[in-house]
């Protein structure tokens, strides 16, 4: 029987070959403890570029899960969490964005949070953008970046791009929730661990690049014709799709609340310039 603690790599991707095989090449560069192993685990949804060949060939130890075209990234990450689980009783299982490259120290960065501060925390990477500055991570309450310094810090909003979950902590919280399909899924498991008590740290150093989009969703701007503002909002890939978003609010900040940004969701997309871009 091995002695070594084994994490589940979870990834998944569509059609960005090219930026899933330099994430992978990332994280096979990355520094481990002797006694450490890696599993990779990444959903291909259904893509038409190639990704599905070109990571087999080029590292032919990721586990390779097919999906349906229609998982985007919350839904194809459970399903990533899902198989790993049901291969093995993992140690650690670690959220990695198939746009995020890894530092070569990321992973023990992330291991000594955990370690320093017990597993009953996860631990959020800082990202930076390739000009150094914080691009995703962990949020205070106030919805403000924890820039990462000399200790680890705790927050409460938690995007994906990299996220080390310990394994008490999913046997108690469980895998993201499938409801939502695209985004608000890594948001939602923050806060349901932190109503079951466990705590959210950053690291104290960024471990990882990934440039944050500079742009708000095209539904945002007037320019864009309010048949196609409708459209792009109702659409996974939207950020605030409002039959998703409202279950979120509802769950994390009560109906009111939910049903005040419901309303004003619908405003934004009709009245755009109303809010100051």
């Amino acid at each position: 029987m091995s002695n070594k603690t084994n994490i589940a790599v979870l990834l998944t991707s569509h059609n960005r070959k090219e930026k899933t095989l330099e994430c992978l090449k990332a994280l096979y560069k990355c520094i481990l403890p002797n006694d450490y192993s890696l599993s990779v685990f990444m959903v291909d949804d259904c893509s038409s570029d190639g990704t599905s060949m070109a990571v087999a060939s080029a590292f032919p130890m990721v586990h390779i899960i097919q999906g349906n075209g229609n998982l985007f990234w919350n839904r194809g990450m459970y399903l990533a969490w899902k198989t790993a689980a049901s291969s093995q009783d993992f140690d650690y299982y670690m959220w990695l964005n198939d746009d995020t490259n890894l530092t070569y120290n990321g992973i023990i960065e992330l291991l000594e949070i955990v370690q320093a501060y017990s597993s009953s925390i996860i631990v959020c990477g800082a990202i930076c953008s390739d000009k150094n500055t914080f691009s995703y991570g962990l949020m205070s309450k106030e919805g403000n970046p924890i820039l990462p310094n000399s200790f680890g810090q705790n927050g409460m909003y938690m995007n994906g791009n990299c996220v080390l979950v310990p394994r008490n902590i999913y046997k108690q919280v469980g895998n993201l929730d499938p409801i939502f399909p695209h985004a608000i899924g890594d948001y939602d498991y923050g806060l349901r661990a932190i109503k079951m008590g466990f705590s959210i740290l950053t690291t104290k150093c960024y471990v990882g690049i990934c440039n944050q989009n500079e742009f708000l969703p095209i539904w945002c701007y007037s320019k864009t014709p309010l048949k196609k503002r409708i459209k792009k909002l109702y659409s996974p890939l939207g950020n605030a799709h409002p039959y998703y978003f409202f279950i979120y609010e509802r769950r994390h900040l009560g109906i009111l609340v939910a049903v005040k940004h419901f309303l004003t969701i619908h405003l934004r997309v009709l009245v755009p310039s109303l809010w100051k871009i």
